[in-house]
Formats: structure tokens, sequence, C-alpha cells
């Protein structure tokens, strides 16, 4: 089982990861685990968490604001309407990450998330009904993946979307609070739990 630590100023235990690098402290604190019904924030992870594929997250999360001004604040629409100039004009663009394939997979999987909401309503309401369920506390943060996330990243490749593999997904699953993945003793597990036990699951 991995333990929490104490390494921030306030003295409090967090998860091990978050004192990596100064950035991931407060992406810990306020992001990480919390649960989001946002169909433009989930999209945004989705498409981060396929950048970082082979990279850190360190270098995602550093260039997120360079992501959301060359990627029309991640808006589905106005991403799905993208074409090869705009690929051009990414490709160019030194503050994301300049992969022509993540790319064409970000305004791809932007026309597949319409579709997706023509006929499940949301990405939301999609998304959560591959909420898994509570995980034991000797797993946390010692999976990469688990049954939902290969059942979602195989549903979403059925659909045409690109560069959401099983691992992809678990990721965003934890980020997105899906699962709360805080180890025990973490300052914010039990917010996290609190916050998920409150929030209204879209349908």
């Amino acid at each position: 089982m991995i333990e929490a630590e104490v390494f921030a100023a306030d003295g409090l235990p967090r998860c091990p990861w978050s004192g990596q690098v100064l950035e991931f402290l407060a992406y810990h604190d306020t992001e990480w685990g919390f649960p989001v019904a946002d169909d433009t924030r989930l999209f945004e992870k989705l498409c981060l968490e396929s950048f970082q594929s082979g990279l850190s997250w360190r270098t995602i999360l550093a260039k997120r604001e360079g992501f959301r001004a060359a990627f029309a604040g991640f808006d589905i629409a106005s991403v799905a309407a993208f074409d090869e100039s705009d690929v051009e004009r990414l490709l160019a663009d030194a503050s994301i990450v300049r992969h022509r394939g993540k790319i064409e997979a970000v305004i791809n999987n932007a026309q597949r998330a319409e579709e997706l909401i023509g006929t499940e309503g949301s990405l939301a309401a999609y998304i959560w009904r591959h909420e898994p369920p509570a995980v034991a506390a000797a797993d946390l943060q010692t999976r990469s993946t688990s049954p939902e996330s290969i059942a979602l990243s195989k549903d979403l490749k059925k659909r045409g979307w690109k560069f959401v593999g099983p691992t992809t997904a678990f990721a965003f699953m934890q980020a997105m609070g899906l699962v709360n993945d805080h180890v025990q003793g973490c300052v914010r597990r039990v917010e996290v739990e609190d916050v998920r036990s409150a929030f209204v699951r879209p349908n």
C-alpha cells in the first residue's frame, strides 16, 4: 500500500506524487480526484491525457494554458471544425506538444464527441456511466488500468476515438473523480469523498 507523505509547508500528509515538483501540489489539492460533470473540462482532460502518452504530466501541465489557447478552450464544436490549416498552425505552435498524430486525434475526437453527445445526451452522462466501484485501500495508486478503464477505452475506440488507451482512460478517471484514488491518510481523500458523495451524477 502506498502511504501518504508530509512534505508541504502546512505539515499535512498527501499523495507522494504531489510532492515531486512544486506545480503538482496545487493540482493535487484543488483538481485531482474532484468529480467533474462539465463536457468541456472532460473533453480537455481526455485530450491532455492523450498528449501525455509517452511524456510526463509535468510537461503537459506546464503547457496547459498553451493548449487551451491553441485549441479554442477545448470547446468541442470549435475544435470539431478545425481543418488542415489548423493542423499546420498547431504544428508551428511551440506552446503545445507538436505531434501531428495527437493534434489530428484531438480534432477527430471532437468530431466523435459531437456524435456521442447527439446519441448519449452529453459527454458527461456517457463518461459517468463508466464509474467504477470503490477501490480497496491496498489498491490505491498501485494500478494503471481497471476493468472500467479498459471498457471505456474499448468503447471509445469502437466509436472512432483515437489515443484513448486503457492507461489513458484510467488516468482520466482518477483525475476527473470517477474514482477517489487519493491514498489513505492523504489530507484530500476525505474531502474528495465528501464531494463525491454529494455529487449529482449526470444522466
